[in-house]
């Protein structure tokens, strides 16, 4: 019981993590894209990206690196593209 008030002092004293990065600027291009929202995901397959590009599906594992170059895109269940977004 001793080590209780130890413990939480400790996690006080914790550096506050980072804010996120802002994600409204269009650092990747994301708006060149937009006209794929609503359409099936193999659309992507009929454009030329250069550049980093991450395909987020639902229940998949993504890292939490904010990279500003790379366009992600978000997939629905229905295998339609709902999100264009930068990081």
């Amino acid at each position: 019981m001793k080590r209780i008030p130890l413990l939480l002092l400790l996690a006080a004293c914790a550096p506050a993590s980072e804010p996120l990065p802002p994600t409204l600027e269009d650092t990747c291009g994301a708006r060149e894209y937009g006209d794929l929202i609503g359409q099936d995901v193999t659309a992507l397959e009929r454009v030329l990206i250069l550049g980093p590009v991450r395909v987020i599906r639902p229940g998949d594992m993504v890292t939490m690196e904010f990279l500003p170059d790379r366009v992600n895109f978000g997939i629905s269940e229905d295998e339609k593209v709902i999100e264009v977004s930068c990081g």
